[in-house]
């Protein structure tokens, strides 16, 4: 079973990218985190909405560049 909250590392790890980026998208409210005591925590079910997200965007946009018949 995976865990509900993950560290900002395990996130950044899971999406493949760095922890700095993984920081920005906190920051930029791209992906949900809470604040468990003292420590920062991802929401997991962020990530799957994050990644959607950039799927969806990237759809339409692939759209968009299709030449018309």
């Amino acid at each position: 079973m995976s865990s509900l909250l993950l560290t900002p590392e395990e996130a950044a790890a899971e999406l493949r990218i760095g922890r700095s980026r993984m920081y920005d998208l906190i920051r930029e409210g791209d992906v949900l985190s809470v604040r468990v005591g003292g420590s920062r925590r991802v929401v997991r079910e962020s990530l799957t909405a994050y990644v959607r997200k950039l799927v969806t965007e990237q759809s339409v946009g692939a759209d968009d560049r299709r030449p018309v018949a």
